[in-house]
């Protein structure tokens, strides 16, 4: 018997009817290792790793050695990028394999898995370095920085490597929406009207470079540009008339799937990422965690297929795309594994995920949109004031839509602005013609910020800087929802006061909060997959410079919130009734302080009553509490004194008969 390991039990019925009879197929459900759940796990200075089996792992590992002994041969075929090859590493150690055979398959398909299985290989140690590097990295920041982010704020809050930039990204586009001043600046533009076409067309004054400069873009004089829009009549100073193209967007890549969910189907990244997850152990598309804008050259050909098909037109040669820096591009692009299947999936959201990523594979390698563009510059016949304005009118007509046959535009974008076909008519026009004005407008302009991130743009934003790498743009951006550090409104993000309170607490204080610094360290992980770095000094690195950073921040200096009993720091708590502050020294200091708009407020005065206590003579304090685990009696204001006598309350009096 051949065993054949794999991760996901998705992927049993469809591999079982591609290998047939002498194979038994077993799932490791993920990691069946990991660092310890309640202490870091590693040490200075090897900061070897020391793993325990997960609560799941345990019984995997039980089976899967009882599976192993049956077998001939053990085939290692978990998924085919770095956190695959460390689970393989992790089977390996854990059912002490000796020669297993690591296979891979971009696609379960019948040929992709045959041909993984003539071409077995070892498990490449120096990717599975990369993958502990990873995890070894996001524990030093967690274990190390997570309770002096506490201590500083007094609240239970935990600081990540990847996780904290991405609240900063957040945290400054806000701050920057709300610093903005706007700016009222103005235009003008004039319409024509013309029997050769229907409709009017337009053109807008060009306040550059006689009106304004790139100090001062904006035009600022209103009355002036109201005079520009009464220009009756101007004079055609030049007239161009070309074609231009516009190709396909790229198929997608691991990121730009997740963006495209997003703004095309309202799916968040995690939602997306299961439903390709799903989709790939069904077979109906290539492995979904890829870098790799290119789709294979195999699959020319059924692209070509279903073209034809479809009466479309493919590209004179096969079109390439340029990955971004750093991309990991051993796989193709995600595309389906069966062209011709239009659609696939078990769920609506499966399905229209398929399709998307289908039509946009196809369309990739379609002939280029190709449009009529006429550009025309006019000047005014008279003067405005003294001065010459002249106008600018340009518009283009799809005379050939190639790809956007198929798709609209790039789905990844917000806002296609590439997609809106601007409406303007313009006429043939002849160099020295004079056209009448039909009407003018003056534009009344205001500056805008920045749009807010929705997690479409928030995951192109890191993509760009460098800051994680896109399988882990889903964990993300759940975990920074989850946790609320930032809250949706409308599909936009927002800062929560806990996310701004993390900023504020670490920026400045902790280099791996630089944008420039993460994205070095993603890079060394990307040189030790290579073999080009060590593990331990990229480890040593930060681990090092964690050190010096926590020292600095003098851990005994006087918290934030000192307890006014004990002077330990006070944590900001969520109780039944809402959030309390407590101290950090229970239970030798019990002293608790409610909550007033996020800082410590005061502890309401105890009130002491007319009625003594017998045994030492200071005030009773009646002491209520209703509900489950209530209590109703009268104690002594002396018992931080050593006097614990207590009674028992007799309709709102304490008997004195029944004394404690």
């Amino acid at each position: 018997m051949k065993l054949m390991i794999i991760e996901s039990p998705g992927k049993i019925k469809k591999l079982a009817a591609i290998l047939g009879d002498g194979w038994k197929i077993a799932a490791s459900i993920g990691h069946v290792r990991d660092l310890p759940q309640k202490e870091m796990g590693l040490e200075a200075p090897d900061f070897k790793p020391s793993y325990e089996l997960t609560e799941r792992g345990k019984s995997v590992v039980a089976k899967l050695k009882n599976l192993v002994k049956q077998a001939d041969s053990v085939y290692l075929a978990t998924d085919p990028d770095r956190e695959g090859e460390a689970i393989s590493w992790h089977l390996q150690q854990c059912l002490k394999l000796s020669n297993p055979l690591r296979v891979t398959f971009n696609g379960i398909t019948e040929n992709d898995v045959k041909a993984a299985l003539i071409a077995p290989r070892s498990i490449d140690v120096k990717r599975v370095a990369a993958q502990e590097a990873r995890r070894v990295l996001d524990r030093l920041v967690g274990y190390m920085v997570s309770p002096e982010l506490s201590r500083q704020t007094g609240e239970r809050l935990s600081a990540g490597r990847v996780q904290s930039p991405a609240v900063r990204l957040v945290v400054e586009r806000e701050r920057a929406i709300k610093a903005f001043k706007i700016t009222n600046h103005f235009g003008a533009v004039l319409f024509f009207a013309d029997a050769k076409i229907s409709g009017e067309w337009s053109a807008e004054w060009l306040t550059k470079p006689n009106f304004v400069t790139e100090d001062n873009p904006y035009f600022m004089d209103r009355a002036f540009a109201a005079a520009v829009a009464e220009v009756k009549e101007v004079v055609v100073k030049s007239f161009d008339e070309r074609e231009a193209k516009r190709g396909p967007p790229p198929p997608f890549t691991t990121s730009t799937m997740q963006q495209a969910a997003s703004v095309a189907l309202g799916l968040d990244p995690m939602a997306a990422m299961d439903a390709a997850q799903k989709l790939y152990e069904q077979g109906h598309i290539t492995y979904h965690r890829t870098d790799n804008p290119n789709v294979s050259d195999d699959s020319l050909g059924d692209i070509y297929a279903v073209s034809v098909k479809l009466g479309l037109d493919m590209a004179d040669k096969p079109r390439t795309f340029i990955a971004p820096p750093g991309a990991q591009v051993g796989h193709p692009a995600v595309t389906p594994t069966h062209w011709e299947v239009e659609e696939a999936g078990e769920t609506s959201e499966q399905r229209a995920l398929y399709k998307l990523i289908r039509l946009r594979a196809i369309a990739c390698q379609l002939a280029d949109a190709r449009y009529a563009v006429r550009t025309v510059r006019l000047g005014a016949t008279q003067l405005v004031e003294g001065k010459d304005v002249e106008f600018q009118a340009r518009g283009r007509a799809l005379v050939y839509h190639g790809w956007l046959k198929l798709i609209s535009g790039d789905q990844t974008e917000e806002e296609d602005s590439n997609n809106k076909e601007p409406l303007n008519p313009i006429p043939v026009c002849q160099p020295g013609e004079r056209l009448d004005v039909e009407r003018g407008k003056l534009l009344e302009k205001k500056t805008k910020p920045l749009s807010r991130f929705t997690q479409a743009t928030l995951i192109e934003k890191l993509e760009s800087e460098g800051i994680g790498r896109p399988a882990t743009y889903a964990s993300i951006m759940d975990n920074i929802v989850r946790r609320e550090y930032v809250k949706t409104n409308k599909r936009h993000l927002i800062p929560t006061e806990t996310g701004e309170l993390i900023v504020d607490s670490l920026v400045g204080k902790f280099q791996f909060l630089d944008l420039g610094f993460t994205r070095e360290i993603e890079e060394n992980l990307d040189r030790i997959a290579l073999g080009e770095m060590g593990y331990k000094a990229v480890i040593t690195k930060v681990h090092d410079q964690l050190t010096r950073e926590l020292s600095t921040l003098q851990v005994s200096a006087t918290p934030k919130h000192p307890c006014p009993e004990c002077g330990k720091p006070l944590r900001r708590m969520t109780g039944k009734s809402g959030h309390f502050w407590g101290c950090s020294g229970h239970p030798d200091c019990s002293v608790t302080l409610p909550d007033e708009s996020g800082k410590p407020g005061q502890k309401k005065p105890v009130e002491v009553s007319n009625f003594a206590c017998v045994k030492c003579g200071k005030p009773l304090i009646h002491r209520i509490k209703k509900g489950k685990g209530g209590y109703d009696f009268w104690g002594c204001s002396g018992y931080k004194e050593g006097c614990k006598a207590s009674y028992e309350d007799k309709k709102g009096q304490p008997d004195f008969s029944k004394a404690k």
